[in-house]
């Protein structure tokens, strides 16, 4: 039998004959608790608005996007297409043209990117989702899909026939500019679609079709700007992407969802980090108050203690039984917490107790790393709070009795 942990498991079931330091035990364990309750709770909200926020820029974004290595455009040889057709682990692909242009409508001018894609592009992307009034474009037309954003800023609608849209891109050279016309590319477009995806792309982008965006920036029938890719269910993506590499050659890059948002992914790390470090150190106050329970204990248990030393028991001994009593109390504190903060998710997972707006629900998500870091974090620092108040036991202070 360990005979420490037995003395240790025996104190902290056992109440003191003073009511003071039950109190402040009863205080440390409830600090412990919440803390550990309060950490899966915020890194299980964060983690909720994480999955909430990209699973919009899944909608739009491929499972692997080629882009020019060096400038705004690269070319797709026919053998390269047939390279591409044959490969197994791509479910279907779609070509890309996209410039800055400036559209004009009614009086009205704004800076935004046109897309053009082609009759692939459905495949490749549920665009169809996000399409919240109107419908999506058809090929070899003059028809467009603008941003709810983008909308909103030029006062237009859908399917109005009787205003156009222009779009107006710079021409390719070099010379002094003598007139717009000679300045400027144009191609009048009428909008059959609104998209609403987040502000950011709301108010940056329209649709063309592949043809369109071809003829406004006068590229070749082979010259793209990128390749998105979507892959078969049962194909990782480090399986197809050296198989693209050989096939694009070095005029491209290939980048995963992740890449093509990394500022993103960056953003919202950095938060879920900058708050685990701020309830980390909530938790850490809340352990002071079991340094105290501890010392308290030792003080009490002076008379015990003396018995224990002048039975046998060494120093070292009298220490691992606080050491014990202490890291016991953190861990099982931090797994009820766990716990609680685990039916509080599931409850609003559920029952949707608190929301962002009378139709939407804070988002939460319930994950294993969260439920590791949370217990790793709590045990951490349960060990570390218990060893500090057991150092505090010397020979000196026993053989005071």
């Amino acid at each position: 039998m360990n005979f420490p942990l037995y003395i240790a498991k025996r104190y902290l079931r056992s109440k003191s004959s003073n009511n003071a330091i039950n109190f402040i035990t009863i205080i440390a364990a409830i600090g412990v608790i919440l803390g550990a309750a309060s950490l899966f709770i915020v890194l299980s909200g964060f983690a909720g608005l994480k999955d909430f926020t990209l699973k919009f820029s899944t909608i739009i974004d491929p499972d692997l996007k080629a882009i020019p290595a060096t400038g705004k455009s690269f070319v797709l040889s026919d053998n390269q297409l047939e390279q591409l057709n044959a490969l197994e682990g791509v479910a279907s692909y779609s070509k890309i043209i996209e410039e800055r242009v400036i559209l004009a409508f009614d009086g009205k001018n704004y800076p935004a990117f046109i897309k053009g894609v082609d009759e692939a592009y459905s495949q490749v992307n549920v665009i169809d989702s996000v399409i919240v009034q109107g419908s999506w474009l058809a090929q070899n037309t003059n028809q467009m899909v603008a941003g709810w954003g983008v909308s909103n800023h030029l006062s237009l609608g859908v399917l109005d026939y009787g205003k156009s849209v222009t779009i107006y891109v710079p021409k390719p050279g070099t010379g002094q500019i003598t007139s717009t016309k000679n300045a400027f590319n144009a191609i009048h477009c009428i909008n059959v679609g609104l998209f609403d995806v987040n502000e950011n792309l709301n108010e940056t982008y329209v649709y063309t079709a592949f043809n369109m965006a071809q003829q406004l920036l006068n590229y070749k029938d082979d010259q793209i700007s990128a390749i998105e890719f979507k892959l078969n269910p049962n194909v990782t993506e480090a399986t197809v992407k050296p198989q693209l590499e050989s096939i694009l050659g070095e005029q491209v890059q290939i980048k995963n969802r992740i890449q093509l948002n990394d500022t993103l992914y960056k953003m919202l790390n950095t938060e879920n980090l900058a708050v685990y470090l701020i309830f980390t150190l909530v938790l850490i106050i809340a352990l002071f108050n079991v340094i105290g329970s501890i010392v308290m204990m030792i003080l009490d248990k002076k008379k015990t203690l003396s018995t224990l030393y002048k039975l046998g028991a060494s120093v070292k001994d009298i220490r691992r039984i606080f050491f014990y009593q202490g890291s016991l109390m953190s861990i099982f504190g931090g797994i009820i917490g766990l716990v609680i903060g685990l039916l509080v998710v599931a409850l609003q997972k559920t029952f949707s107790l608190v929301m962002i707006t009378p139709s939407l629900p804070y988002p939460v998500a319930i994950n294993i790393p969260n439920i590791i870091v949370v217990l790793i974090t709590i045990s951490v620092l349960g060990v570390i709070a218990s060893k500090i108040a057991s150092v505090r036991i010397s020979k000196s202070l026993i053989e005071t009795i």
